[in-house]
């Protein structure tokens, strides 16, 4: 009967460790280049280096530790990810 048991105790764990379903992390809504690229301020020639410049001067703008707003966070870092993948 103990057997039973812990064989019972120990699919319990492994079905909890391996294949139990996890909530899924919210995906970055998709955001058209143009939008972006005015988010951001940049021209549609800019290289990374421009892209991170105009994102790293924004987010410190904006960002919430600052008073700024989540949103607003949440869309530059969006506008960028969006430039930086057409770039890559």
């Amino acid at each position: 009967m103990t057997k039973a048991i812990l064989a019972a105790l120990i699919l319990a764990a492994l079905y909890y460790l391996f294949l139990k379903p996890r909530p899924k992390k919210p995906r970055a809504p998709k955001m058209p280049q143009d939008e972006a690229r005015a988010i951001l301020g940049v021209g549609a020639d800019a290289d990374e280096e421009a892209i991170r410049s105009a994102h790293r001067r924004l987010v410190s703008a904006v960002h919430p530790d600052k008073g700024g707003s989540e949103e607003l966070t949440r869309r530059i870092n969006a506008a960028r990810d969006t430039l930086l993948r057409r770039n890559a």
